[in-house]
């Protein structure tokens, strides 16, 4: 859906049919896609150029141009980047078109097991979290159920981040959104089997909990 909405080429029937149910309600999410992934550039290369040369992408979805490691490495372009999702077309799809890049790679993880993808020799191979890296959970955390602890998630992940690491999410809020119009969007996604939590700005806050905002 997502890939869709970004106008990419990577998606199917199913992805475009719930894309475009979505597009006839109020929600307007192709102007929140685009502007998700101008922050992802944005906040990529914010962190790349405080020093960070190593990226931990949760939840990565199909490559979309400018990916992660495009934007990373217009900055270091030795910079190394582990993709993770949890559905066996995505990584099918990276790992058809990302194979030939060395230092990127795509593993098939679920965000909601931080010990998994933290333990994954791939993962391990390509990253040294010895050494501060860049976490990304963009427009993911909010498929993350309030009775799947998100913050407990983010919190295994923090464990195990160096000092000087950096932390970067995007989320769908409830604050300040028209009810219906969430109620709509909801029903929607909840259609797709992709039912979704949105969350206050405190409960957002929460999530960055021992770090530095």
């Amino acid at each position: 859906i997502y890939d869709y909405l970004l106008f990419g080429k990577d998606n199917f029937a199913a992805d475009r049919a719930a894309a475009d149910k979505l597009m006839q309600s109020r929600l307007d999410p192709r102007r929140l896609a685009l502007a998700n992934r101008a922050f992802l550039r944005r906040a990529v290369r914010f962190v790349a150029r405080q020093g960070i040369s190593q990226f931990l992408d949760l939840g990565s979805g199909l490559p979309t141009s400018p990916s992660v490691h495009e934007v990373a490495r217009d900055v270091d372009p030795g910079a190394r980047v582990v993709y993770v999702d949890h559905d066996p077309i995505v990584v099918a799809h990276n790992d058809a078109l990302l194979a030939t890049r060395d230092g990127v790679i795509t593993v098939r993880e679920d965000v909601r097991e931080p010990d998994a993808v933290l333990g994954d020799g791939a993962v391990r191979g390509c990253l040294d979290f010895g050494r501060p890296v860049g976490v990304l959970l963009l427009s993911v955390l909010h498929f993350i159920s309030g009775d799947e602890d998100a913050p407990g998630i983010v919190a295994r992940f923090r464990e195990r981040m160096a000092p000087g690491s950096y932390l970067v999410i995007s989320i769908g809020t409830s604050d300040g959104a028209d009810p219906e119009m969430l109620a709509e969007a909801t029903a929607t996604y909840a259609g797709a089997r992709m039912p979704f939590t949105l969350r206050s700005r405190d409960q957002i806050l929460d999530l960055f909990d021992g770090f530095d905002l």
